[in-house]
């Protein structure tokens, strides 16, 4: 490892070399501390400096002073290697011997930087983060507002929001206006402004990245990177938080209103934002790069059946065939992988549901937005930091079969609450809806099984089988292709039992015929020719449905159905 050295020049003095590790730095007259500075200018314990191989830090623990490249420290700012730390009459810089300029050169007092130099001059060495001018000016200004308003005494108080934002917006104005004239070229005060008010108070550089319609889906890597999905593809934005703790911040501010909590003894959580748009966040020590934040965007308006037609996720008729099933009570099953609009498919089904059934909706983070007007949603809910408290997906179904519910739409299963919601599609609470993450219609009956098995009875594999096989009458599969759309690639009835093996039978697959000249994916969901066992039952029901949407296209029409 290359050594670090810290230097330290006096006016009057002859200069100090110290060699450092990545650590801790008391610095101060009194004699405990690590650097003893004692010309009469420098307190008894003055700063604490914390090098560290990523990111390094000063910070004044007086009312003394501490200057950073001439500029005054409020309370602590991040520093970089070669950058002058001035700590009453002394000056410090700290870096490898290379780049100091070698043990033979003397190290002289660094003149102040006027604060549009500070960014220019400063660069992060081995694997420190870049910070731009407008980072820099960025983070000195959240720490001057941090100082003057307490912000987290503040929101912990009685202040009213908009109260509190107007306190905020106020000061921000007051400390843009004070520097206004030593702005680095470029820097609009406005955007400036606007830019930390968002970090202070609200979601920081994902705020516009909310608003932006286009975007689907939000990945902060650490503060430095932030990705987002636009049309199905992965695009890397200009956008950065200024640190781990602005990223920690907004973090908290997602996961406090909904009860959540996210600490080192739970690094990882689940949550949602007011519009219902998911949101995962992993944080030290189990994220190496920082902390990670993955949203999943919702639209500001829930999409409807002819939304997701106009897509080319599903055709026409399939729509119509989907809607029949719903209303004739069939429990269907959304089978798909990470990212493939599984649960915008179940909202749209959920919302076939008839207007006067009592419909109750379990989730992990309540996302479903049902148009209906008898609806109760149910939200599970993590332990609190004592480890009690704990209310699980599976203890919700228990509790919905109590609750007199026409229809059970669950939001995802993944657990043990298989086996209560085959019991209860087996029991009489018949069109009941659910997700699940697999491939392929035959790998979701697959992990039903396992998950059922999760529920720790001793089950024989047969008797789930049965099970599954009565329970479940339709999985819709949806996938994600090439292009970046999201399409219903199978709907598959199950029909049966035939010996120790559930029978499943295709009525409509996704027929890929190429790919346009810009990578668009050609096809169309078609027939198989296979009809559904309850066909007669909805003509029965007084259900009705075109029975030629089952028929496989004529050989004529095949440029029609792949356009």
């Amino acid at each position: 490892m290359t050594q670090l050295q810290i230097r330290i020049t006096h006016p009057n003095e002859d200069p100090q070399v110290i060699n450092a590790s990545y650590g801790v730095y008391m610095i101060g007259a009194d004699a405990a501390n690590k650097i003893v500075l004692s010309d009469g200018s420098v307190v008894a314990n003055h700063a604490v400096l914390t090098l560290m191989r990523d990111e390094s830090y000063v910070e004044d623990l007086m009312d003394e002073g501490v200057f950073v490249a001439g500029e005054r420290v409020a309370n602590r700012q991040q520093v970089y290697h070669g950058m002058p730390i001035q700590v009453g009459n002394y000056t410090i810089v700290f870096g490898t011997e290379e780049e100091l300029g070698g043990n033979n050169v003397p190290v002289k007092a660094a003149p102040a930087i006027s604060f549009t130099q500070t960014a220019e001059k400063f660069k992060p060495q081995g694997s420190q983060r870049e910070l731009s001018a407008s980072q820099v000016v960025k983070q000195q200004i959240h720490a001057e507002l941090v100082q003057r308003l307490d912000l987290k005494r503040l929101s912990m108080s009685k202040l009213k929001d908009d109260e509190l934002q107007a306190r905020i917006r106020k000061t921000l104005d007051e400390i843009v206006g004070e520097i206004k004239a030593r702005l680095p070229r470029g820097i609009d005060p406005k955007v400036l402004t606007k830019d930390v008010f968002d970090e202070a108070v609200g979601l920081g550089p994902l705020e516009d990245l909310l608003d932006d319609e286009s975007v689907t889906e939000i990945m902060v890597n650490g503060p430095g990177q932030i990705y987002v999905e636009r049309a199905g593809k992965l695009v890397l934005t200009d956008r950065n938080f200024i640190d781990d703790d602005s990223v920690n911040s907004v973090i908290e501010r997602i996961v406090s209103p909904i009860g959540r909590r996210i600490d080192e003894s739970q690094p990882y959580v689940d949550a949602r934002l007011p519009d219902g748009s998911r949101v995962n966040a992993i944080i030290h020590p189990l994220s190496l790069i920082g902390p990670c934040i993955t949203i999943r965007k919702f639209s500001k308006e829930p999409f409807t059946v002819q939304d997701l037609i106009n897509f080319g996720t599903m055709s026409k008729q399939t729509a119509e065939f989907m809607h029949a099933a719903v209303l004739l009570k069939k429990n269907i099953l959304v089978s798909g992988g990470t990212g493939t609009g599984k649960t915008t498919l179940l909202n749209v089904l959920s919302n076939f549901l008839p207007q006067d059934e009592r419909i109750v909706t379990i989730e992990d983070a309540a996302e479903l937005r049902l148009i209906q007007s008898h609806i109760i949603r149910l939200e599970s809910r993590p332990a609190n930091i004592e480890g009690r408290g704990a209310v699980t997906i599976r203890d919700l179904v228990r509790n919905a079969l109590r609750m007199r519910p026409d229809r059970i739409v669950v939001g995802e299963c993944r657990g043990s609450e298989a086996l209560d919601m085959l019991q209860a599609m087996n029991t009489g609470h018949e069109g009941s809806l659910t997700t699940i993450h697999a491939n392929a219609p035959r790998d979701a009956l697959a992990r039903l099984e396992t998950m059922v098995l999760m529920a720790g009875m001793d089950l024989p594999i047969r008797a789930i089988r049965e099970q599954v096989g009565s329970a479940i009458h339709l999985i819709c599969q949806i996938s994600r292709y090439s292009d970046g759309t999201r399409k219903v690639s199978r709907i598959t009835e199950i029909v049966g039992m035939e010996a120790e093996r559930i029978t499943l039978q295709d009525l409509f697959e996704f027929k890929q015929t190429g790919l346009a000249d810009d990578g668009a994916v050609q096809g169309s969901l078609q027939p198989t020719g296979a009809v559904p066992t309850f066909i007669e039952e909805m003509k029965i029901r007084g259900i009705k449905l075109d029975r030629t949407i089952f028929e496989t296209p004529a050989f004529d029409n095949q440029k029609q159905w792949g356009r």
